[in-house]
């Protein structure tokens, strides 16, 4: 799913007036929850790594929602995600907490378990993975197992008791996160091998698989081949496409160099299916997959997605950074900057300024103009009434400083955050 989060800041990255903006909008939804909560939660995600005051905030405000038992928030699940995944020491007895309820934190807290490796939390694991309700005691064994506390013997006898709405609630809310994680003990993977029997959507197996081979388990590669070959031929296109995808997350893993890019022209429909979001939803993550690895196949779905000027949509911008930085379109460059600089859509513009960033690498001699036009918009957006628009600001700022910004700056995970409010 995209590069390794930014390292995190022991120092104030975050420039006080963009803190204290994000600290404002706390506050407000703690008062009344607002509509655009998770577009809110996510931007907080994406910048809570740059400071410690911030992340101090999203504790107190995460206290506050436990106390209320408002574990369905937003704010509740970034929070939590944001100080576990950062180590920060506000996380154990939130965590703790959490799991102490009925319903164990909800997915959240199970999943911020896996991040965690306080002894403090051991019992209170232990405890949930005996539980009667199966998908509980299953999220508690799986930080078990990420934890080096268990060999994985139950997780394996609990896996076929998952239901499907279980499973797929899983794939994106414990799974998914962990793909960006540190690999797990190969003790997960016969767990996921009962899982992967289970699913019939291939974008769900592939997170499952890519989870697997992250822990040194060889199998999923070696069915996908075997699927790419000798399978319905309907289906040989997508399963190339998986089997490359796992094998560029195993060279991810281990520093090793990518395998060649895949050969197999895509279709929406192809990409919608590799998705972890149902097919229905037309996700373009696949795509943008395949382009960040430069696969030369792709470049006709890029240029219908940018053929509308001015860009006016999400996956538009996306297509014009890759057209730009990898064949050579600088009419998709000058696109991003008037986009960037006056788009008809004020909610694009931060996301846009990222697009332009990421589409201009510096040169020996110096950033080029199209980065400091990036830097010069992202300076007006501070302002902005969309905190999308803010968090992209940050982002652009701190990666122009030379500090903790993610490179690339609109990374899938970054772009899911932010764009979406998708808070896995």
């Amino acid at each position: 799913m995209g590069p390794a989060r930014a390292p995190l800041a022991r120092s104030e990255l975050l420039e006080k007036t963009a803190r204290l903006r994000f600290e404002e909008e706390i506050d407000a939804a703690l008062k009344r929850r607002p509509a655009t909560e998770a577009k809110l939660a996510g931007a907080l995600r994406a910048v809570a790594c740059l400071s410690p005051a911030l992340r101090a905030s999203l504790g107190e405000a995460t206290s506050v929602l436990l106390r209320r038992g408002a574990r369905q928030r937003g704010l509740y699940a970034c929070g939590l995600r944001s100080l576990s995944e950062a180590q920060d020491r506000q996380a154990t007895p939130l965590l703790r907490q959490a799991l102490l309820s009925d319903d164990a934190g909800g997915p959240a807290a199970l999943s911020s378990a896996c991040f965690l490796r306080d002894p403090e939390l051991s019992p209170l694991l232990a405890k949930i993975a005996a539980s009667r309700q199966s998908h509980l005691a299953f999220g508690a064994e799986l930080a078990r197992v990420a934890r080096g506390e268990s060999n994985g013997a139950l997780l394996a006898q609990l896996a076929p008791m998952i239901k499907e709405s279980h499973r797929i609630s899983m794939c994106v809310e414990l799974f998914l996160p962990l793909i960006r994680a540190a690999p797990m003990a190969a003790h997960v993977g016969p767990a996921l091998a009962v899982l992967r029997g289970a699913e019939r959507h291939l974008g769900r197996w592939l997170v499952l698989a890519e989870v697997a081979v992250k822990a040194g388990d060889a199998t999923p590669i070696e069915e996908a081949g075997l699927r790419a070959k000798d399978g319905p031929e309907s289906s040989r296109a997508a399963w190339s496409l998986v089997a490359w995808a796992l094998s560029d997350r195993v060279a991810l893993t281990r520093g090793a160099p990518p395998p060649p890019p895949p050969s197999a022209r895509p279709t929406l429909e192809l990409i919608s299916r590799l998705s972890d979001r149902p097919s229905a939803d037309r996700d373009t993550t696949f795509l943008f997959r395949l382009a960040r690895a430069r696969t030369a196949s792709v470049r006709p779905m890029l240029e219908a997605l940018a053929r509308t000027l001015p860009l006016a949509d999400e996956a538009g911008l996306r297509a014009a950074l890759y057209l730009a930085r990898d064949h050579g379109r600088e009419d998709m460059r000058e696109a991003l900057v008037a986009a960037a600089t006056g788009g008809k859509r004020e909610e694009f513009r931060g996301m846009a300024a990222a697009a332009l960033w990421d589409a201009s690498p510096a040169t020996i001699s110096g950033v080029e103009a199209a980065r400091l036009q990036a830097v010069a918009v992202a300076d007006e957006l501070f302002g902005s009434r969309s905190m999308a628009n803010v968090a992209w600001a940050v982002l652009i700022r701190a990666a122009a400083r030379g500090g903790a910004g993610t490179k690339p700056l609109l990374s899938e995970m970054l772009y899911r955050w932010i764009q979406w409010g998708w808070l896995e």
